[in-house]
């Protein structure tokens, strides 16, 4: 009865253990091409620049010889903004561009002061800049140069997340683990080989897969994450009994119950 008892209480705690393979990140995995340390990973030759959309922030500055003219494109205190204490802000997750930055509304205008509504939506950042230099070109005499930029990485993370929302990466590029470590990584309990990256493109979203146990996402054409893309991860089955914390002081508990319990049950079996 006791040998019973104790082989059962090995069976549990065996099964509530979570294997090493399944929280690892970029292991070489079987049937993949092995990928060594120091080895050199050239990226994804992705043919693809960011589509403005509606409703993106855009940083747009304007650099001139004659100061009162850029004056006329700012907004009252959108310097002392950018350089001042929402900037800090911004690092920690909030978003000092919703002040000073341009949105583009639904119908894909930004509008600037002096110059009006201008259509930038569908266009490249490049394309976009272009477009508003040319519009303060004929507005100018002298030179007034312009810097268009999307302001900063916006993604938002849902499910197994230590941290779930929408988040900012103040930064022209951005890895999956710079997201993953601005949200506070994932928890023990997290299927780290099906995330799902949903992503906008021009007209359409689709939906991609990823493995973060796989060295080969060093190389994918999603490691890299884009401006509005969505980020879910799945939980494990064992999910269903609670968060991670829960689950794991409840498992203690039940060991250290199980456990006395057993011990008191030898005892007791040892006197008769």
């Amino acid at each position: 009865m006791k040998s019973t008892a104790y082989f059962f209480l090995i069976l549990i705690l065996l099964s509530s253990c979570i294997s090493n393979k399944r929280i690892t990140y970029l292991q070489n995995l079987p049937g993949n091409e092995e990928i060594g340390l120091d080895e050199f990973i050239p990226y994804a030759n992705v043919d693809y620049k960011y589509i403005l959309q509606a409703f993106d922030i855009v940083d747009i500055d304007f650099a001139s010889s004659d100061s009162e003219l850029t004056e006329a494109f700012e907004f009252q205190g959108s310097r002392n903004m950018r350089g001042g204490g929402i900037m800090g802000g911004a690092g920690g997750g909030g978003d000092m561009f919703f002040f000073t930055g341009y949105t583009i509304d639904e119908q894909g205008f930004i509008e600037l002061p002096k110059l009006g509504k201008i259509k930038i939506a569908s266009l490249t950042e490049e394309e976009a800049k272009d477009k508003v230099q040319v519009a303060i070109n004929e507005y100018f005499k002298e030179d007034v140069f312009v810097k268009l930029r999307v302001a900063g990485i916006r993604y938002t993370t849902l499910g197994e997340f230590g941290s779930s929302g929408t988040k900012v990466i103040l930064r022209n590029r951005a890895t999956i683990f710079d997201a993953l470590a601005a949200s506070g990584e994932s928890n023990i309990l997290a299927k780290r080989n099906r995330l799902f990256i949903i992503r906008q493109y021009d007209g359409g979203t689709k939906i991609h897969q990823i493995n973060l146990h796989d060295r080969a996402l060093l190389a994918s054409p999603y490691f890299f994450i884009q401006n509005n893309d969505i980020l879910y991860l799945e939980p494990m089955k064992i999910r269903q009994l609670g968060n991670s914390d829960n689950l794991a002081s409840g498992l203690q508990l039940f060991g250290t119950f199980l456990a006395s319990g057993l011990l008191i049950f030898g005892l007791l079996r040892g006197n008769f």
